[in-house]
């Protein structure tokens, strides 16, 4: 019988603790939304699933997460469209321009959300595109164009340029080259960045804050109000809905990643 070695029984114990610590955040959410007590973490008075039964209900919720969802789907479609061009112009540009090139594209990674925010709704105020679906999908998509290029960008980094020789050899010309060659190759990173789009726009509240009205209010920027107005399970169970969104969004990526190997 092989020995275990000491450090590794304590390496795998920390590593438990560790990922508990990060999960207990989001686990404690769903007996949360299931409590029957009418304030938000207070336990003791039973179970119910009137919480959730609230939300497909109260028209809010519903309203809110419509423009959320219309907002996401623009947002993937634009993103997705631009950050795939960009990423097949950077592997054509020369090495001396291509890394402050990506150095821009990737700026709304580093630049704080409340940056970002404030300086569009500035913009947006002269362009009277505030308080507009068509608004938060221009800002979503500045936010998660990075996201597609540097998911594009490493599926196309992996792409063997003999397929696109081998086309040319046989006189397709490049539109039929992209569209038949190099298009179903790179789909899998082009999904992948729609999904972190899709993701990052249908949770995203700090830039929404600033460029949402009482009309096109998203669902995490109604969230933050319900937080700060009526703290309440109902946002657990929101949060719960929110959660199992994400995990189905990562666990389909990370399957076409296994199909695309």
């Amino acid at each position: 019988m092989k020995r275990i070695h000491a450090r590794w029984v304590l390496l795998g114990v920390f590593a438990a603790l560790v990922g508990v610590y990060l999960m207990l955040p989001t686990l404690i959410v769903i007996p949360m939304s299931l409590n029957a007590s009418s304030v938000l973490g207070v336990f003791g008075e039973g179970w119910t699933l009137d919480w959730f039964s609230q939300i497909l209900t109260e028209p809010s919720w519903g309203r809110t997460a419509l423009t959320s969802l219309q907002v996401a789907l623009g947002t993937v479609a634009l993103a997705t469209a631009i950050g795939t061009a960009a990423a097949l112009g950077l592997q054509r540009v020369s090495a001396r321009w291509r890394l402050p090139i990506t150095a821009v594209i990737v700026s709304p990674m580093i630049i704080p959300p409340v940056i970002i925010g404030i300086g569009t709704y500035v913009l947006y105020l002269k362009w009277y595109l505030d308080g507009s679906v068509i608004g938060l999908i221009f800002a979503h998509t500045v936010l998660a164009l990075p996201f597609v290029v540097v998911t594009v960008t490493a599926t196309l980094s992996q792409l063997d340029p003999v397929y696109d020789r081998a086309a040319a050899s046989l006189g397709a010309g490049p539109w039929t080259r992209f569209r038949r060659v190099t298009l179903p190759l790179i789909a899998p990173g082009m999904f992948a960045g729609a999904l972190f789009a899709f993701v990052m726009s249908w949770d995203e509240v700090v830039v929404s804050i600033f460029l949402t009205d009482a009309q096109t209010r998203t669902l995490p920027v109604f969230m933050w109000t319900q937080v700060r107005t009526q703290l309440t399970p109902t946002l657990a169970a929101v949060g719960v809905f929110l959660t199992v969104l994400s995990i189905v969004a990562l666990v389909s990526m990370r399957r076409l990643q296994k199909g695309n190997d």
